[in-house]
């Protein structure tokens, strides 16, 4: 909290002369209601067409599974396509050892509370690769604006408490607001994954925090 009682030249603040400043902080929890899973199939052999075959098949065949689940064939998309040579070193020297496919799908479903049910029916039909799970609001609009407003409640009561602290009075509407970026956490969802049972795998989706701060300043006298 930093706090300013002189004038223009104290504050540096052109347009308050005379404020207190303070910052405040908002967060609101929500559950997730879309989950984003990209998994796929990786191939590995010598001879390429019969690769690229079997490949296609496994992929195919999570697609297929998937559709028959419920999940909606547009919720369904490539997300990786690659094809790669692999090579050993053997004192030096470069040699082919055999090809790589790799083919990732990316399932974007609001089946929030059957994710474990998809990432096993995939597996169960071809899928050998989850390379990522994350949780999502479809409206965080919402809870951003509802952080934000706290945030705001936050910084008046922090002003409020100084004003009455030293005997001034606190203007009702603030000379300025200034909306503070929040950097993104860096895993944006709970998530659990425990040992697969005959139930299936068991993933928790957890809350979200969606966090809010700003700088305000208000005049006294």
């Amino acid at each position: 909290m930093k706090t300013n009682f002189a004038g223009q030249a104290a504050t540096g603040h052109s347009k308050c002369p005379f404020t207190i400043e303070v910052t405040g902080e908002g967060e609101r929890s929500a559950t997730p209601d879309e989950a984003v899973i990209v998994l796929g199939a990786i191939s590995e052999g010598k001879e390429l067409q019969e690769l690229q075959a079997e490949n296609a098949e496994a992929v195919s065949g999570i697609i297929q599974a998937l559709l028959a689940l419920g999940l909606p064939r547009e919720q369904i998309q490539t997300a990786e396509f690659r094809i790669e040579p692999q090579y050993d070193f053997p004192e030096g020297q470069q040699v082919f050892r055999d090809f790589k496919i790799t083919h990732l799908l990316q399932i974007r479903t609001d089946m929030v509370d059957s994710v474990g049910a998809l990432i096993d029916t995939a597996v169960a039909h071809g899928a050998n690769q989850v390379s990522s799970l994350q949780f999502t609001l479809s409206e965080p609009e919402r809870y951003e604006d509802e952080a934000l407003s706290l945030a705001i409640a936050n910084a008046r009561r922090k002003a409020e408490t100084i004003a009455a602290s030293l005997g001034v009075a606190l203007a009702a509407i603030p000379c300025e607001v200034q909306e503070l970026t929040q950097a993104p956490p860096p895993v944006p969802f709970a998530l659990s994954l425990q040992k697969a049972d005959a139930a299936g795998t068991p993933i928790q989706p957890g809350q979200l925090t969606v966090r809010a701060s700003v700088r305000v300043w208000y005049w006294y006298q």
